[in-house]
């Protein structure tokens, strides 16, 4: 059966950009998504919260299609694409950086920067890339392996700009990171939005969440169990310490 066109239909005016509902996912065998509902509109900054293992970096990967095996609707700008490829969803401009990074040891910076093939026009330039991470350019020719953690996030996070996405699913983008190297992020990610980024962002840090997010969906046992908007974080801090666990 051919695979889903990969053409999207823009959203209409007012329509969420992602809209996810009754989206449910597997490892093999093991049902871990149980029906998710949430949508991000085009420009904002959603935060998915939870404790380990809830679902959030499930619920990542099923929207740029690389869980196995996915059930429900994912509409992003518009089209359909729970049937397609991860390599068609790309093109519609999505971008997702792993918590892992996916840096390759054996590449120099500026090779890995050059990696992934542009998917939509009007991507960054290298130029541009370095404006926002300026050791970028001081290691161009360092290898994978001599970056640092930042580093390597930062490169990971340059990598997708340069692709022309548009909508960037971050997993865990400070985890391990030096405090310095954290605000760094966060400064990028305001800087993003700024310039009408979409940003699904998966961060354990609720505190580093806050400056940065319009609305937190909390996820329990791959469901949504609320929506926060930020200017209510503090106020619900008790039921969200209770949610995490804290």
């Amino acid at each position: 059966m051919p695979e889903a066109a990969t053409k999207a239909v823009p959203a209409a005016a007012g329509a969420p950009l992602i809209a996810v509902k009754g989206l449910e996912g597997w490892y093999g065998e093991s049902h871990v998504l149980h029906g998710i509902d949430l949508e991000v509109r085009a420009g904002e900054v959603v935060t998915l919260l939870g404790r380990n293992g809830a679902g959030k970096t499930t619920t990542l990967k099923a929207i740029i299609g690389i869980l196995g095996k996915r059930r429900g609707s994912i509409v992003y700008d518009g089209a359909e694409t729970i049937g397609m490829a991860s390599r068609n969803i790309a093109r519609l401009g999505l971008g997702y950086v792993p918590e892992e990074r996916g840096i390759f040891a054996s590449l120099s910076v500026y090779e890995n920067l050059m990696l992934p093939p542009k998917v939509k026009p009007g991507g960054m330039t290298v130029a541009e890339i370095h404006t926002l991470f300026p050791n970028l350019k001081e290691r161009a020719a360092s290898q994978g392996t001599k970056l640092s953690g930042g580093e390597q996030q930062m490169l990971a996070i340059g990598r997708i700009l340069r692709t022309g996405a548009k909508t960037i699913l971050l997993d865990e983008p400070t985890e391990g990171l030096a405090p310095v190297i954290v605000q760094q992020i966060g400064r990028t990610i305001q800087a993003l939005k700024a310039k009408g980024y979409t940003i699904v962002l998966v961060e354990q840090n609720f505190r580093f969440a806050q400056t940065l997010a319009d609305r937190h969906v909390v996820i329990e046992q791959g469901r949504v169990v609320d929506t926060i908007p930020n200017d209510a974080l503090d106020a619900n801090i008790d039921k969200l310490h209770a949610y995490l666990g804290v």
